[in-house]
């Protein structure tokens, strides 16, 4: 089985929801040469601060890592990344998460069940309701999760020049992530994921997903956030990676995520974050991640060599990364660095 096409690495960052800074982040990302600037969605709207990062650029692509898919319905989220598309001038990337039950039924207040089959359908009532808009097909989608079939001209958009929005989504599990070969533009993959687990469970599963779409893989990204240790002296790369290893901590002790470890053999270590984080041992359990375990899920480098260890890290399995730099990297070393990235 190949792997990634040979074709250039997009890197990019994270922005700010806070909407004071968007556009003055989003500005100085661009300027830095980074290729898209991505949101989440945890304490604030994910959307509204893209749309000022689309005013104040003129190159960045822009999108959402994630949205909660399951907190709306396909509908709304069609407008929006319509409306996202057509002011970006097609920069806009649609990504979606389903979040967990917990948060979609306590917080939310919105149906869960079969993550993967209620997702897959979300993207094809997506598709179906673009379909309408810009290519003037009948509006008929009937699922069994959504149905829309109503679409007048008075609701109808108006024309936009650009391609509908790409949809990326959030995949952890080989049958989500299988899903997203075969309906989506590109998978998520999760900041807690080792180059292996891309190489021995993403990348397969996304080929199999592209085969049942018979779509080239030429079609597909796969996106990544990548933990990044750096400094230019040892005291420098100790300071970097305390965080690290409490982040790594942390997600590993998340049961939806021990199937990472087990794969390289540290089922144990899960059990025991796991068993730590219920007594919230926090600063004990970042112990545990010993320097193995740190290689294997962040890029180790010092800054001269930071770039080329990207490259290694990134080499036939991510096409677009995201990775961690430390905020006390100057702009003219994050340039630096992405320069030597894509040479």
């Amino acid at each position: 089985m190949s792997a990634v096409r040979s074709a250039r690495l997009k890197v990019d960052g994270g922005i700010f929801t806070d909407l004071a800074r968007v556009p003055d982040l989003a500005r100085e990302l661009e300027h830095q040469g980074f290729d898209a600037a991505w949101t989440g969605e945890i304490n604030h709207d994910p959307f509204f601060p893209l749309l000022l990062a689309a005013e104040h650029t003129s190159r960045l692509d822009i999108g959402t890592s994630i949205a909660v898919a399951f907190a709306r319905n396909p509908m709304t989220v069609a407008n929006v990344g319509w409306d996202l598309q057509t002011y970006s001038q097609g920069r806009f990337i649609l990504g979606l998460g389903t979040q967990v039950k917990p948060h979609i039924e306590k917080r939310f207040s919105m149906p869960w069940g079969r993550p993967v089959d209620r997702m897959r359908e979300f993207v094809l009532a997506l598709h179906a309701i673009w379909s309408t808009w810009k290519d003037g097909t009948r509006l008929s989608f009937e699922g069994e999760f959504y149905t829309h079939k109503l679409m007048t001209p008075m609701f109808t958009p108006e024309p936009q020049a650009f391609s509908t929005p790409k949809i990326f989504i959030a995949a952890v599990g080989e049958a989500m992530t299988e899903m997203c070969g075969e309906v989506a533009d590109g998978v998520l993959a999760h900041a807690f994921t080792t180059r292996q687990y891309l190489h021995d469970v993403t990348i397969p599963a996304v080929q199999r997903g592209l085969q049942r779409s018979a779509r080239d893989r030429d079609a597909f990204e796969v996106s990544c956030p990548v933990f990044v240790v750096t400094g230019r002296d040892e005291d420098e790369m100790d300071a970097s990676s305390a965080g690290v290893r409490k982040q790594i901590a942390f997600y590993g002790s998340t049961p939806a995520y021990r199937k990472v470890l087990e794969l390289h053999g540290w089922g144990d270590v899960a059990d025991e974050l796991h068993r730590l984080s219920v007594l919230g041992e926090w600063d004990v359990m970042a112990t545990l991640i010993d320097d193995e375990i740190l290689g294997a899920f962040a890029v180790v480098a010092t800054i001269d060599k930071l770039a080329t260890a990207l490259k290694d890290r990134c080499d036939g399995v991510i096409d677009r990364v995201m990775p961690s730099f430390p905020r006390t990297l100057s702009t003219d070393t994050v340039i630096a660095v992405l320069n030597e990235l894509r040479d």
